[in-house]
């Protein structure tokens, strides 16, 4: 009896183990969500456009707000959730991981905001099996940490008409520089908003302008919104804001230490 137990506990074992499709494995960089597994895999090198604003198709032609394109070593791997979860749940646990990694996100949707499901499965991706309703869908593009400052990873996460969750997650290692990348307003907004916090390591200096009028432009689509600023420079980035048009009276100064740029939330 204890034998029959034993072999087939070692079966149920090996057909978990073998759940993945063959040969696939996850990103160094991403943990599994748990119990989740490999449905597809493709390891090869392309040329990758990734949208950062909402998905459109305009007399034929893809159309994008704007975009990132590169060249280099793919690795795409799509996910089947367990029962019991829902795609967002996984699309927000692996963004906070690669955030607290030193991430940037350099573009946030979710929903009809992203535009057509079909397209973005389909056109953007390849894959039908991510085609869902609209409603059901998130997408997010980071740029990864040192030293894989030249790496971007992109995020789908969808729940299907038949309920079947999936998260789908794209790296691509560029093969040259990918140069200064930056997020959309509407991104830092909503980042601003979801973590009480926007941590810029990157901007350690004087106020640049490309970043400056970013940062306003952000603040300036809610304008109830007040921050409190932090960093070596902050008093440099509030008064370049106001330049910009932020009032003063949203922008206060933190005294906290802290590395490069930090914007809080404050009630």
């Amino acid at each position: 009896m204890r034998l029959t137990t034993f072999c087939c506990l070692a079966l149920a074992g090996s057909s978990l183990l073998a759940a993945d499709l063959p040969g696939s494995h996850d990103l160094e960089v991403l943990p599994r969500f748990p119990h989740a597994e490999i449905v597809d895999f493709r390891q090869v090198e392309a040329e990758r456009t990734y949208p950062q604003g909402n998905v459109r198709r305009i007399s034929g032609q893809l159309r994008y707000e704007r975009e990132v394109s590169a060249e280099g070593a793919l690795t795409a791997a799509t996910y089947r959730l367990p029962a019991g979860h829902v795609a967002t749940e996984a699309f927000a646990q692996a963004r906070t991981a690669l955030l607290g990694q030193g991430s940037e996100l350099l573009y946030w949707c979710e929903g009809r905001e992203c535009g057509s499901s079909s397209l973005w499965a389909n056109a953007v991706f390849g894959n039908a099996r991510l085609y869902g309703p609209d409603e059901r869908q998130a997408y997010a593009l980071l740029r990864l940490a040192a030293p894989r400052r030249d790496s971007l990873l992109a995020l789908y996460a969808i729940t299907r008409g038949n309920r079947r969750d999936y998260l789908h997650v794209e790296q691509l290692d560029a093969a040259g520089e990918l140069g200064e990348l930056l997020p959309t307003p509407a991104t830092l907004l909503r980042q601003l908003r979801a973590d009480g916090q926007l941590l810029l390591p990157g901007l350690s200096g004087e106020p640049g302008a490309a970043w400056a009028e970013l940062l306003a432009r952000s603040l300036m689509l809610d304008s109830t919104l007040r921050v409190a600023l932090a960093g070596a420079q902050a008093p440099a980035w509030r008064a370049a804001l106001v330049e910009r048009g932020v009032r003063a009276a949203r922008l206060e100064l933190d005294e906290a230490a802290v590395a490069g740029l930090r914007l809080n939330r404050l009630p």
